[in-house]
């Protein structure tokens, strides 16, 4: 039975494209770039800020665009009320059955880390995860493993007792640089090519299976 339980953020605890979406199409509609659809921007998602706005500029991506892109993006977002970002049903009572079941439990995302934790705090203040690790920059982003290497280490497990668990090839790619088993989740973002990878080693409809699982 795995010991540490890794877990993406964006799609795989939490439904968050909506505020994202919103805040976004603000931004390019303010500098005359085209806006997107929900559809459109779900294959921008999995890297870091940076590599998210470059994708949503699409033709217009250049290092000025994303700069001011994504400062104006992240004018508005942070400060926003995120009132359609919200845990994925079940997400919060299978945390607390994995916890009681004495399954370590952490965060791994791109999102930038005082994103995470505020989420975090609002909705699972009663999960004890033992690490939060987001995006800081001067650090590499995933699918670099540097983040889920810091919780291994933090956790003190081998990489045989860990598990990532996410929606999307950049999950994929973290766990196998991290040298750990992955299970990739249906109920998020994911493409249908990365449904087709064949490194996770179990693919779930529903988050209650987690508890099967460990």
């Amino acid at each position: 039975m795995k010991k540490l339980a890794i877990f993406d953020f964006d799609g795989t605890l939490f439904d968050s494209i909506h505020d994202v979406l919103i805040c976004f199409n603000k931004t390019l509609e303010f500098y005359g770039f085209p806006t997107l659809t929900r559809e459109e921007l779900i294959p921008c998602l999995g890297g870091n800020i940076d590599e998210i706005t470059s994708l949503v500029l699409g033709e217009n991506s250049s290092p000025e665009n994303v700069e001011k892109v994504k400062e104006s993006y992240l004018e508005l977002y942070n400060p926003s009320k995120k009132e359609l970002t919200v845990p994925f049903e079940n997400a919060h009572e299978v945390l607390k059955k994995l916890q009681d079941n004495n399954i370590l439990l952490a965060v791994n995302s791109n999102r930038l880390t005082y994103s995470l934790e505020e989420l975090v705090g609002k909705y699972f203040s009663d999960i004890d995860f033992i690490a939060i690790e987001g995006h800081s920059y001067g650090n590499p982003s995933k699918p670099d493993p540097y983040g889920a290497n810091r919780i291994i280490e933090k956790a003190n497990v081998d990489a045989d007792d860990a598990v990532y668990i996410g929606d999307s090839i950049t999950d994929i790619m973290t766990a196998q640089n991290a040298g750990i088993d992955c299970i990739l989740v249906k109920w998020g973002y994911a493409k249908k090519e990365d449904l087709q990878n064949d490194y996770p080693s179990k693919i779930i409809d529903d988050i209650n299976e987690l508890i099967e699982i460990f």
